[in-house]
Order: structure tokens, then sequence, then C-alpha cells
């Protein structure tokens, strides 16, 4: 796979992986506890989930999922809707003014499709957000994709391959239906 990684399970590495779930997990559940008008709270418990800084005026209405979080680099004025799920361990990169509706999923993780090999290994691709993105509701994002500057995914989308810049996607699997 392009830009995949592999990784075994039954290992020292996924142990690890995992102890960082049960931090990520009760990190998610500290910060869905907030209300919206928290807003200072929520910044700051969601910089500690995923380890770094916030750019301005970041937004965020929980509650919020993920199961591992230091992989997740926001830009500035990113808005982030209620019930929305991040997960796997390879990175997601969302870049200036992404807005994200309620109950997006962007997964990052999955397992092989050969039955010998699907308990044994967790694939991990990542997902690249360009400025200036809408996601709509109930979107889900699948691992490897990229998606272009200025692009809109229509909701309940589910994108399996990368998003040209300036088009609209949808359906399932989420195909152009026209340029902006």
């Amino acid at each position: 796979m392009y830009d995949s990684q592999w990784i075994a399970t039954r290992t020292p590495e996924s142990r690890a992986l995992v102890d960082r779930v049960k931090v990520a997990t009760r990190l998610s559940s500290k910060l869905s506890a907030y209300c919206m008008d928290e807003a200072e709270s929520i910044q700051k418990a969601f910089e500690e989930l995923i380890g770094k800084p916030v750019g301005g005026s970041f937004t965020l209405i929980p509650p919020f999922y993920t199961d591992y979080g230091l992989n997740i680099t926001i830009g500035r004025a990113v808005f982030i809707g209620y019930e929305c799920a991040f997960t796997g361990h390879a990175a997601i990169n969302i870049a200036d003014q992404v807005m994200i509706a309620h109950k997006v999923n962007l997964v990052t993780a999955g397992h092989p499709v050969e039955p010998d090999k699907r308990r044994a290994y967790i694939t991990a691709q990542p997902i690249t957000i360009d400025t200036n993105v809408w996601i709509g509701a109930a979107a889900t994002i699948l691992p490897g994709v990229n998606i272009g500057a200025d692009a809109v995914v229509a909701a309940g989308a589910v994108v399996t391959h990368d998003v040209p810049p300036a088009t609209l996607v949808a359906g399932v699997p989420a195909m152009v239906i026209r340029h902006l």
C-alpha cells in the first residue's frame, strides 16, 4: 500500500498503541464533558489530547472521540461539529479554515483484506484535508485520502479516493459531482 504502515498485533509496538488508546479515550471523555459555551476549556482539553496547540479561532462542539490523538494536526479557524470520531494511528492533517460537520468519521486504520493476515496486522494510512474544505454531516473519510483545497464532501459520502481541489463529491463511494 502507498504510504501505509502495517503494525503487527501482539507485539510491543501494538501494546504501546493500546496503552495510548487507553489515554486517548480517557482524554476524549474529559473533553466530551464540556458544554459548547466552555470554549477555552474545550480548546485546552483538545490540545492536551493531541499533544500540540491548535490554530487560532478553533471551534469544537463536544462530544468528540479519538482512539489515539497524537496523530492529529489542526490549522487555523477550524470548526469540528459534535459527535465526530477521528480514529486510527496514522497522521490526520487538517489545514486552515476547514469545516467538519457533525458525525464525521476520519478513519486512518483498518486491517488487511486477506483472511490470514486480517487479525495479525493493523494497517494505517494518513488523511490530509487541505485549506477551506467543507465536510458535510455524517461523511466518512477512509485511510490514505487527500482532500484538495476548496473541495466539498457531501453529507453521508464515503470517501475512498483522493478528492481533487474545488470539486463537490457525493455518494457511496464518493464521486465527483461537479467542479466548483
